[in-house]
């Protein structure tokens, strides 16, 4: 739970953040042994999500934790809550895989529907946003791809070109492979929105790209399988491989226009990093918790393991690491509460280029306390390892947001100077 002073937030933020932290701790982890369960092994594991997901998403609607990342002027249904509550709301999710899931505030959704109620037509809200946003369906965003470096979206080479169809009319025709499409796997992914090149020639890069909505169950549509992370397939969502052959679909899903796929992107990332990074310093929560917790009743060398100095250094500096975590998102969100997110891109960069790192020291040395343990099935912690050690690669590699660092602060220093 945040350390952070609340006297700047809301009374209904506080009975916000109240109530998540109580139905995250009280029915999200509780559930994490029965979502196991009810998942199984085999092929079956694709089938369906398990039922104790839907259960929770009830018990939060009932509770008004629904769509909490959406406001109201974005969306009549939704909340009017600052970058900086959603974060703090973010972290107390995070300290559970389920908790983002039962609020309907897991991405790679969140980020769709953003996209779809910023840019979307009253048609394309109609179809593929009202649902997402009852939970009736799921979508992936398709990005991604094996043959290119992906962290310069200026690569990406899937094919999207305009087409006659039958009637004389025109349509939008994909081809490519798409890798690491998050929820691709999900029985209930009913539409991906795909990014791709539409005008290779085009003199400005940034304006070659385009993105479109793509029914799952349009011809020519593929999910080959599942990629692993560390062994962990994530199902029954996954991050698949995705091929699209000859897909067509009408020009009306298109979304925002031809060319303008880089604003759409950008609209949907810089949030979504903050919204990660603070789910992740819950995440070294929830380790840091399970460390102590450990400490306390193991005993190594006729001495209870809390009693070595080694070990409290390593609780001291997990401290230390998780509030230097926290500080560096709320003063990214803060910023773009304050000035917005394009004059925040920097700090939005720190942060993501150092809070997962962060993150995963303190789970680390959780995973050194629990001995053998750490590393099985037993603990939560093998997983989140996994899940944070991915983070540093996905919405741009490390390298990618440290380079931005540099530019900017660079940039920054000249205009000083000129002063």
């Amino acid at each position: 739970m945040s350390s952070l002073p609340v006297g700047t937030l809301s009374p209904k933020f506080r009975a916000l953040q109240e109530a998540m932290t109580k139905f995250v701790n009280e029915e999200c982890i509780r559930a994490e042994p029965i979502f196991e369960q009810q998942l199984g092994r085999g092929e079956g594991r694709w089938k369906r999500e398990p039922p104790v997901v839907n259960e929770l998403r009830a018990k939060a609607r009932a509770l008004g934790l629904w769509n909490l990342f959406l406001p109201k002027s974005l969306y009549p249904g939704g909340h009017d809550l600052t970058n900086y509550e959603y974060g703090l709301l973010c972290e107390i999710m995070g300290r559970s895989v389920l908790g983002p899931l039962a609020t309907n505030c897991n991405a790679p959704d969140t980020g769709n529907m953003e996209v779809l109620a910023k840019y979307g037509t009253a048609e394309q809200k109609r179809r593929w946003l009202e649902p997402l946003l009852d939970a009736r369906i799921r979508s992936a965003f398709a990005m991604t791809e094996p043959a290119v470096a992906s962290s310069d979206a200026t690569n990406i080479r899937t094919s999207i070109r305009r087409d006659g169809d039958e009637q004389g009319g025109e349509v939008v025709v994909i081809n490519g492979d798409k890798w690491w499409i998050s929820n691709a796997g999900n029985p209930e992914c009913k539409v991906f929105l795909v990014f791709g090149v539409s005008d290779l020639d085009n003199s400005d890069p940034h304006r070659r790209h385009t993105v479109v909505i793509v029914p799952a169950d349009t011809p020519g549509v593929e999910v080959k399988r599942p990629m692993t992370v560390y062994g962990y397939d994530d199902a029954p969502y996954g991050h698949c491989e995705v091929s699209f052959v000859d897909v067509r679909v009408p020009v009306s899903n298109i979304v925002l226009g031809e060319g303008r796929g880089f604003e759409v992107i950008q609209g949907r990332l810089g949030p979504g990093r903050i919204h990660h990074c603070m789910r992740a310093v819950g995440m070294a929560e929830r380790a840091l918790e399970l460390m102590v917790e450990r400490v306390q009743r193991r005993e190594v060398f006729g001495r209870k393991l809390v009693e070595q100095g080694v070990v409290q250094d390593n609780v001291a500096r997990s401290r230390l690491d998780i509030e230097s975590a926290r500080m560096m998102v709320v003063h990214a969100a803060l910023k773009m509460d304050a000035v917005g997110t394009k004059q925040a891109m920097k700090e939005i960069s720190m942060a993501k280029a150092q809070v997962p790192k962060l993150a995963l020291r303190v789970v680390d040395r959780a995973i050194q306390m629990f001995g053998a343990a750490g590393v099985s099935q037993d603990t939560p912690l093998a997983a989140i390892w996994a899940g944070l050690r991915t983070l540093r690669l996905a919405d741009g590699p490390d390298e990618v947001h440290m380079r931005q660092i540099a530019r900017l602060e660079i940039q920054e220093q000249k205009h000083k100077a000129r002063l």
